[in-house]
């Protein structure tokens, strides 16, 4: 039974009971698209790219919807200061964040929801919350939702107090509103410039929050499974989804389990273009390979803060290193037709507690920390023996590990050694046989400085492409 924390009711869950009709649903909030997305959207997209691959991996059918928010007061900005238009600017930083999901290897998605394509359903939603009397009118200014009307409002993050850190919905600072806390739903137009839509609630654009209730609503209906987001998120954004839909619906809970990432720190900082430590997702990946930054990610439980520095993504490599070693080995051994002949231990059981273990953790408020402590007991078991393996063995290590991670998006990457080398390293094992040492050696410094490692085995030379070490710095 797989458990997660409920950031409802502060404990750990079972995920929603699921009908075998209907898959899991599942919203995630994506990207207000006016600039380039940074490594801290890359964690929360990255952890649930995992979350939904293991539940598919595990039989469970989920529908994963993210929205994307192309109107806002920020692409307006944006649009102002670059002499173009707000559209401009959505469409193209929409399209460098679907290449960044790309190149990041986030597939789980089903559907990535653009606000502007959903005019219809949110002026919809606004219409029926005036009807049921939440919302007002502030001539000239728009429709607001009053929040004193829903009695139920701070019950997401058990507050109801707005706070200097919260992430205020840029289009709710008003003076005329009747609380602090009043967040709009439409914003009437005022410049020329504004985006606007024509429709029965004025010429104007949706307010940020009223986006997602009336995406989800198109898709899931009035209630669904989960929602998750960063944890920056809870107030006021989702307590003012859960007002909106509650209200509009009547209906209780509007999500059941309610899922958030903990914040990505730089060198122990918040991340700011102003400290000089903001990375987008583009930067980073210009200097680590993206299987790389999904397990340095899943390394930290995805509810914990996590500080990204050098020295700690030096750290997961080699970590990552040492997994990789290993099914190198394992997979020259499986390549050779051998049956065992040394004493090792049985990997029979070591892999069975491997995988019920790994599955464990993971099932269990999906701890990938604990699930990678699994893998590297097992294997510090094996790693001493990989040589004397039967060639079953060998192949029943390398599907295991690589079935395990697969399902968390992580690939052991082969690599592929051009034939010009291999040729070099025939020739050098001729030398080596031949007793031509200063032939041999000579050799194998000439392949690793154009980028190959190399390995003499009991089977034979073992070659790999290394990784850059020398590195811009971001």
């Amino acid at each position: 039974m797989i458990r997660i924390f409920n950031t409802l009711s502060g404990k750990i869950e079972p995920l929603p009971h699921l009908s075998r009709n209907k898959p899991l649903r599942i919203f995630v909030c994506g990207p207000t698209v006016y600039d380039s997305s940074h490594i801290g959207h890359a964690r929360t997209y990255l952890v649930f790219d995992a979350f939904v691959r293991f539940l598919r991996a595990n039989g469970i059918k989920v529908f994963y919807l993210q929205n994307i928010t192309d109107i806002d007061d920020k692409i307006i900005a944006r649009a102002r200061e670059s002499r173009t238009t707000p559209k401009l600017v959505a469409s193209r930083f929409t399209r460098e964040h679907l290449d960044d999901m790309k190149h990041l290897g986030i597939t789980s998605v089903n559907r990535y929801a653009r606000a502007t394509d959903f005019m219809k359903e949110i002026v919809k939603q606004v219409e029926r919350l005036i009807a049921k009397k939440f919302a007002y009118l502030i001539p000239g200014e728009g429709y607001y939702f009053e929040v004193k009307k829903f009695k139920d409002y701070g019950k997401l993050a058990r507050r109801t107090d707005m706070r200097p850190e919260d992430g205020v919905s840029r289009i709710d600072e008003s003076i005329k509103k009747r609380d602090p806390r009043d967040f709009c739903l439409w914003k009437l137009q005022k410049e020329k410039d504004e985006p606007a839509w024509n429709t029965p609630l004025g010429k104007g654009r949706p307010g940020w929050h009223i986006e997602d209730t009336a995406i989800s609503e198109k898709f899931f209906g009035a209630r669904y499974d989960v929602h998750g987001g960063a944890i920056d998120l809870i107030f006021p954004h989702h307590e003012a989804e859960i007002a909106q839909q509650e209200s509009v619906s009547g209906k209780k809970p509007f999500v059941k389990l309610w899922m958030h990432t903990g914040f990505l720190i730089v060198n122990g900082e918040k991340m700011s273009k102003s400290l000089g430590n903001f990375i987008t997702i583009r930067e980073f990946l210009e200097k680590y390979p993206a299987y790389l930054f999904r397990f340095f990610i899943l390394l930290f439980h995805w509810r914990s803060p996590m500080n990204f520095s050098e020295e700690n993504m030096e750290q997961a490599e080699a970590s990552f290193e040492t997994i990789q070693d290993m099914m190198r080995k394992a997979r020259l051994v499986a390549d050779v037709k051998r049956r065992n002949t040394e004493r090792t231990p049985s990997l029979r059981p070591i892999l069975k507690e491997l995988e019920d273990n790994f599955t464990r953790a993971l099932e269990d408020n999906f701890n990938t920390p604990l699930a990678f402590g699994a893998l590297f007991t097992a294997l510090r078991h094996i790693q001493p023996h990989i040589f004397a393996l039967s060639s079953k063995n060998a192949r029943a290590v390398v599907a295991t590990f690589s079935t395990l991670l697969g399902c968390l998006g992580i690939a052991i990457p082969k690599g592929t050694i051009p034939l010009t080398i291999t040729r070099q390293v025939k020739k050098r094992e001729l030398f080596r046989r031949n007793k031509q040492f200063i032939q041999s050696d000579a050799l194998r410094k000439k392949i690793e400085s154009i980028g190959f490692a190399m390995e003499d085995t009991p089977l034979g030379t073992l070659i790999w492409q290394k990784q850059q070490k020398s590195r811009p710095r971001i």
